[in-house]
């Protein structure tokens, strides 16, 4: 794929996270449901300019992933070692999520999802965001049998094992944590 058929996905990934973000801070009661999610899909979609094969990768994303959520939710608990995931930060959970469904439910190459999901993580994230992304996601890949290209994920410097990158979150301050700035973002047990 070339980095100019790329970009619309990247954009794509970065309007299906910011819409699972706005989904996660929307009254509950008005969240259940498709008709919903497209509501606030369409909100968001609207400060983007993609072109109409991004958008509908987009939306397959945030509609995927929220009818996925419990199998997706039960898969990132199993691999985010000592972490709820309700006190994950915001942004983490929701790039983790995406990540999580398109290993599960796409033919998107292994190394492509890790790839985006850790820019994701590094764009709108925090400094440990990248690492613990790819940690989880990596962790998620070989437990499904999948390999990330050897070239590729393996050299990057956030590649670690799940444990190193749970461990290396724990260990912080709670000073600023990762996505959202929110301080009591950790959550351990």
């Amino acid at each position: 794929m070339s980095r100019s058929d790329r970009a619309p996905r990247q954009r794509s990934r970065q309007v299906a996270l910011q819409t699972l973000y706005a989904r996660d801070f929307a009254d509950p009661q008005q969240v259940d449901g498709a008709a919903a999610i497209e509501e606030i899909f369409e909100r968001v979609a609207e400060n983007f300019d993609l072109p109409l094969g991004a958008r509908e990768f987009a939306l397959k994303l945030v509609s995927g992933t929220t009818a996925e959520l419990s199998d997706i939710d039960e898969r990132l608990a199993a691999n985010a070692i000592n972490w709820k995931i309700s006190r994950m930060a915001t942004v983490d959970r929701n790039v983790l999520r995406l990540g999580i469904y398109e290993l599960t439910r796409t033919d998107t190459p292994v190394s492509v999802v890790l790839d985006e999901a850790i820019q994701l993580a590094r764009r709108f994230g925090g400094e440990s965001s990248p690492g613990f992304v790819n940690g989880v996601l990596d962790a998620v890949a070989r437990q499904l049998g999948k390999q990330p290209d050897s070239d590729t994920a393996a050299e990057r410097p956030e590649h670690q094992p799940v444990s190193d990158a749970v461990a290396e979150k724990l260990g912080e301050q709670p000073e600023a944590s990762a996505g959202d700035g929110l301080e009591s973002d950790r959550g351990v047990g």
